[in-house]
């Protein structure tokens, strides 16, 4: 008998007397207000008195009785706490052959109050246990190249990164992540901010190191792009494959209507990153950004973005370096065949214009690539890459890739990619690169 039945037994108890009470109550008013016919004796008040006071009596006595047996019950339980000698029923358990019904409560709400009662836990208990600490996830990225490459030449095996993410709600306003990046060259804060999701207007802010929202694939970290290097365009207009990243602040402002989701972004940053550096501290560098989504059919949507950023370039204070970016992205995925079929078509557009002595430097630069599920965990892609140069426009670099990856499962990968690069030089690459990634821990949803 838990503790809910004893107050249940209670309730009951209380409610037949007032039903007692109430028929009494009821019944020596209709005696009292009746009128008897003509010709019978009237009732005598005396009688109605004795029929009360009989009534009292009995109710006197039920109440004793469930009064006796609480006490029972109660000492019954109380006793079988203290000695331990009873069991406490596992939570959604049948009772045992013989044992009365109980209720579910929750945990230590059986004898609390007692001495040696247990103190509530609301929750579990590992919830409680990190209630103070971050999600942490740890990221590998191993890579392997074979073949000749006079240019870019890359390491036979290579940790090519590692990456620790701590990410938490600060609070009911703001959230906090920090991304980790341990490379051959050192250990940096590839992302660290917070981001603050209720402000005034319905705008968004981040405040902290963060990717420049700049086209698709420089918003993208190593381990989430489905290639296994990064484009030529990334390289050789954006200032390597790290791209755009600095310490700023970004502002952003959704629209939602039946037609297409409308993204626009404001971004003002210290201005040393990728093809910027600014020689003095008043020497920022700001980006723009419209994006637009749109779901075509069930199973298809069409994203499509704009970017502009302009900076100072390590020259100085006289020269700049603006660039402007368009990028698509096409993704297909049927509802009933979600797990087997897919594809993702992806194409970037940039335009870079450098001011140095010799004068301003336009160059031109794009990719486009597909990607295609054709089993469970088997994905294919093929990559072509155009790129002029920064400094020179007149050297262009381009060249094929070819991708396979297989997922064991949603914490790692395997892939193998082919490329084959003609250089401006007048230098061709063929290389094979194999990459292997795995994850451990919590790591939260990046950039869609």
């Amino acid at each position: 008998m838990s503790v809910v039945s004893i107050a249940r037994l209670r309730r009951v108890a209380c409610a037949v007397g007032v039903l007692v009470l109430f028929a009494s109550g009821q019944a020596f008013a209709q005696a009292s207000a009746a009128s008897p016919p003509a010709g019978q004796p009237q009732t005598d008040p005396q009688q109605i008195r004795e029929e009360l006071n009989r009534l009292r009596a009995e109710f006197e006595a039920i109440r004793e009785s469930y009064g006796a047996r609480l006490s029972a019950l109660e000492a019954k339980l109380g006793g079988g706490q203290t000695t331990g000698t009873a069991a406490a029923p596992t939570p959604g358990a049948p009772p045992a052959p013989g044992a009365p019904p109980t209720a579910d409560v929750p945990a230590g709400a059986a004898g609390a109050g007692g001495p040696q009662s247990p103190l509530p836990v609301y929750g579990s208990t590992s919830a409680s246990s990190k209630i103070f600490n971050p999600d942490i996830a740890v990221i590998g990225n191993f890579l392997t190249a074979t073949g000749r490459n006079t240019v870019e030449p890359l390491p036979g095996f290579e940790l090519r990164e590692a990456e620790v993410s701590l990410q938490a709600v600060v609070d009911p306003y703001a959230r906090a992540d920090f991304f980790l990046a341990a490379t051959p060259g050192g250990l940096e804060v590839e992302e660290g901010y917070v981001t603050f999701s209720s402000l005034p207007g319905g705008l968004l802010a981040k405040v902290g190191q963060m990717k420049e929202q700049f086209g698709k694939v420089n918003t993208l970290h190593a381990h989430t792009l489905p290639w296994a290097d990064t484009p030529l365009v990334m390289r050789n207009l954006l200032g390597g494959e790290e791209g755009l990243s600095d310490a700023g602040m970004s502002v952003s402002k959704l629209v939602l209507n039946p037609w297409f989701f409308l993204e626009a972004t404001g971004e003002v940053y210290r201005g040393s990153s990728g093809v910027f550096e600014a020689s003095k501290p008043g020497h920022v560098s700001w980006l723009g950004r419209i994006r637009g989504y749109r779901d075509l059919t069930e199973g298809t949507n069409l994203d499509i973005g704009a970017s502009v950023t302009r900076g100072y370039n390590e020259l100085g204070s006289d020269f700049t370096t603006r660039l402007i970016g368009v990028d698509a992205t096409f993704r297909y995925r049927p509802l009933r065949r979600a797990i087997y079929r897919r594809f993702v078509g992806r194409s970037e557009l940039m335009w870079s214009r450098r001011e140095q002595e010799d004068g301003t430097v336009p160059a031109f630069g794009m990719y486009v690539s597909g990607e295609y599920q054709f089993a469970r965990r088997w994905f294919g892609g093929i990559r072509y890459d155009r790129s002029e140069r920064a400094f020179d426009a007149s050297l262009v670099d381009k060249g094929p890739s070819f991708v396979l990856t297989f997922w064991p499962s949603e914490f790692s990968q395997i892939r193998g990619q082919v490329r084959r690069t003609r250089y401006a030089e007048g230098v061709t690459a063929n290389e094979a690169l194999f990459q292997f990634l795995f994850s451990i821990g919590a790591h939260g949803a990046h950039v869609f």
